[in-house]
C-alpha cells in the first residue's frame, strides 16, 4: 500500500471518529436515498451483485462512487469487521478524499 492509498485510509478512519460514515449494506443503500451521503466506497471484493447495486443507486443519486480497498482494508480503516460499503456523510471530509483520490492518479 503507497502512502496515497494509507492517506485516504486515514482520511476515512478520522471521518469515522467524527461520526460521519454510514456502514453495511443497508445502512450505506439508506443513506443514498435520503441524499445523506456525499460519497460512497465500495470494496474491491464486494460482491458483482452489490457493486452492481451501489454504481445504479449513486448513478441514480449522482453520489460518486470509488473502489480501491478490499472489505478486510475497509473495515480495520474503520475499526470494525470487514465491510462492503462505507458512506461518507460529511461535505467536508468527502470533498478531502476526493482530493487525494484523484491525486493517486498522479
Amino acid at each position: 500500500m503507497d502512502l496515497k492509498e494509507k492517506r485516504l485510509l486515514s482520511m476515512v478512519s478520522l471521518a469515522r471518529k467524527a461520526g460521519k460514515v454510514v456502514t453495511g449494506e443497508e445502512g450505506c443503500e439508506k443513506a443514498v436515498q435520503k441524499g445523506q451521503a456525499h460519497l460512497l466506497l465500495v470494496a474491491t471484493d464486494a460482491s458483482a451483485g452489490t457493486k452492481k447495486k451501489f454504481t445504479n443507486k449513486t448513478t441514480f443519486y449522482k453520489v460518486p462512487i470509488h473502489s480501491f480497498f478490499t472489505k478486510e482494508q475497509m473495515g480495520e480503516a474503520i475499526g470494525t469487521h470487514s465491510r462492503a460499503a462505507i458512506v461518507v456523510t460529511d461535505e467536508g471530509f468527502s470533498k478531502k478524499i476526493l482530493e487525494i483520490i484523484e491525486s493517486m492518479g498522479d
